[in-house]
């Protein structure tokens, strides 16, 4: 379906030179998460860059930082909201979902969840993954479905661990880690968002006509080597 990151681990038959990464990538997939803004933001110039290193047709989501999900934990949430789009606005139309990683500590907070969906521009395409059970209220499916926001859904030994909440009219899914590791954990179980059809969608590179793209998270430049394989979205809708 895609790699697991563009700064993992030497893939089989190699590679271009690493500056040319990005556009090997693209040659073969339609879009891809970006997990470096989680950890530091990008600036505005490295965003424009990678919309001008990507063919037309390419997206690229993007996972919120850490300061607003794991530090701020969503309180306070207009700057660096508002930082966030800033920047990742030199994607242009290259720019996908933007994806709202919740610590599995963090407890239901309907309240500050509303507030942060609140200064997302309009028609900005978010997605919320809650991994703790206190979020599964019709209170929090509400502020979803207001806001047009996506549920992330995850599954464990091929059942569902969340509720199967439907909120926005696009989706997509989130392939699995190794077994063994319990569901609501940054390497465990799998996730997905799912638009009006109810059923995720996965698969190759798909025709640029089609809303459907397969979705990898690129691991930050110094990410060293691990045993456990970063989870995968692809996401589709309209």
């Amino acid at each position: 379906m895609a790699v697991q990151g563009l700064a993992r681990r030497p893939l089989p038959g190699g590679l271009p030179p690493q500056r040319l990464w990005l556009e090997e990538y693209a040659r073969h997939f339609t879009t891809v998460e970006n997990n470096n803004a989680f950890y530091r933001l990008p600036t505005p110039e490295t965003f424009a860059g990678w919309h001008d290193r990507t063919p037309e047709g390419f997206v690229m989501a993007v996972k919120a930082s850490r300061y607003l999900t794991h530090i701020k934990r969503l309180h306070d949430p207009e700057e660096p909201v508002h930082r966030l789009m800033r920047h990742a606005a030199g994607l242009g139309v290259r720019l996908g979902p933007v994806l709202l990683q919740l610590p599995p500590t963090l407890r239901a907070d309907p309240a500050a969840l509303e507030s942060a969906l609140s200064f997302f521009p309009a028609r900005t395409r978010v997605a919320v993954e809650p991994r703790h059970d206190s979020w599964w209220t019709q209170e929090v499916r509400a502020v979803l479905e207001r806001h047009g926001a996506a549920l992330c859904w995850a599954d464990h030994g091929s059942r569902p661990v969340t509720p199967l909440w439907r909120t926005a009219d696009w989706g997509g899914t989130c392939a699995s880690t190794p077994a063994g590791r319990g569901p609501g954990r940054a390497t465990g179980g799998r996730r997905s968002t799912a638009g009006p059809g109810g059923s995720p969608t996965a698969g190759p590179r798909a025709p640029t006509s089609t809303p459907t793209s397969t979705t990898t998270r690129a691991a930050p430049p110094s990410t060293t080597p691990s045993s456990s394989p970063a989870p995968r979205h692809v996401w589709a809708g309209r």
